[in-house]
């Protein structure tokens, strides 16, 4: 069986103000209440928070 083409981008923005922006296929926790997600950016060199651009 093929899976679902209906999968959506979320584009993730940081909030560290660096401009840095991640596009991703969808939140693997499936958690559609969940606006921010942790990741790396680079330009800051640390963890930040990245908020979800819907």
């Amino acid at each position: 069986m093929a899976r679902s083409t209906t999968r959506p981008v979320v584009k993730l923005k940081s909030t560290a103000c660096t401009g840095v922006t991640y596009v991703t296929r969808k939140n693997r926790l499936n958690d559609l209440d969940r606006l921010v997600l942790r990741k790396y950016d680079p330009v800051a060199g640390a963890h930040v928070l990245f908020r979800e651009e819907r």
